[in-house]
């Protein structure tokens, strides 16, 4: 296990805690901190503190970092959509139904399996189970998403995230008629307090999460709205929540939508069709688009035959 202390200078003083070690450990990302935070691994002279509590000058932050389990996440020859590649980068177009990086259950058959397998290097900062991963994208929703190879390229693109300065776009099919051309969703959103799986709007101890959509086309007949949207901020399930929260759940979703199954899918329509960032070395602008993928793209055609 590595230990580090922190001394609070007068400078820091009256800052956030997890503000404070974000700014102190640059090596870490920050939802390392936020865990190691709530397993207890970081005191204030001695004591467990919230991530929000107020440190003062002279107090002693302590972080104990214990060392990355011994799992072994293997490569696999999976097929990669790419987009873009060179030394800092990588940028994929993920398949619906594939999960991004491994977790406890289900070490094989992600995007990162397949990355080890393309890739000599990936970024070391979110550990062993996730090289490389910057941001991701659920299971169930196919698109764009860039990967980094360099802690460097890693820390570069998080400060875009974390400043809500990347573009990511989104194309999906809901349920109703959105009745107006377009609107902003300004709701927070924090866990389910009763199904922990979930996420939804809470009114109190959610974080802010902003949504902007556009109706691109209306089918009045079949009661489905397909929309354009785009994403200020990035919370979990974030545009899934958004939209049952407005009533107009996504297609297929039946965490957050209906339970019956439509159009025979196995999964929500949801797709990330555009992301774009300024390169972490260059810091040029940059921007991929992602085609819908069939299925998605059959349903659309036969729906707009049909209204």
């Amino acid at each position: 296990m590595e230990t580090k202390e922190l001394l609070v200078d007068e400078e820091s003083g009256g800052k956030r805690l997890d503000v404070f070690l974000s700014e102190n450990l640059k090596d870490l990302s920050r939802s390392r901190i936020q865990m190691l935070l709530k397993d207890g691994r970081i005191t204030v002279d001695g004591k467990m503190k919230k991530p929000n509590y107020k440190i003062k000058a002279g107090e002693v932050v302590t972080v104990f970092i214990p060392k990355p389990n011994p799992i072994q996440v293997e490569a696999e020859n999976i097929p990669l959509d790419i987009l873009y590649e060179d030394d800092q980068i990588i940028v994929v177009n993920k398949p619906q139904g594939m999960v991004v990086h491994p977790a406890p259950g289900n070490y094989s058959g992600t995007l990162v399996n397949a990355l080890l397998y393309h890739c000599k290097d990936l970024s070391g900062i979110n550990g062993l189970l996730r090289p490389g991963i910057v941001h991701r994208i659920d299971k169930d929703t196919s698109g764009v998403l860039v990967v980094t190879k360099t802690d460097n390229a890693h820390l570069k693109i998080a400060e875009q995230i974390k400043e809500h300065s990347i573009n990511r776009i989104y194309l999906t099919l809901v349920h109703g008629i959105v009745q107006e051309p377009g609107g902003m969703i300004d709701a927070p959103i924090g866990r389910h307090q009763v199904d922990r799986k979930k996420m939804a709007v809470q009114s109190k101890g959610g974080k802010r999460a902003i949504t902007h959509y556009k109706v691109k086309e209306r089918f009045t007949k079949d009661n489905y709205t397909y929309l354009e949207v785009k994403l200020e901020t990035g919370r979990t399930h974030q545009i899934r929540v958004h939209m049952a929260y407005m009533g107009h759940p996504v297609v297929g979703d039946p965490k957050y939508g209906p339970k019956k199954p439509h159009f025979n899918l196995e999964g929500q329509l949801l797709h990330a069709a555009t992301l774009g960032f300024k390169h972490p070395v260059s810091n040029e602008y940059m921007e991929f688009l992602a085609p819908l993928p069939q299925h998605f793209q059959n349903i659309i055609d036969n729906l707009s035959r049909t209204n």
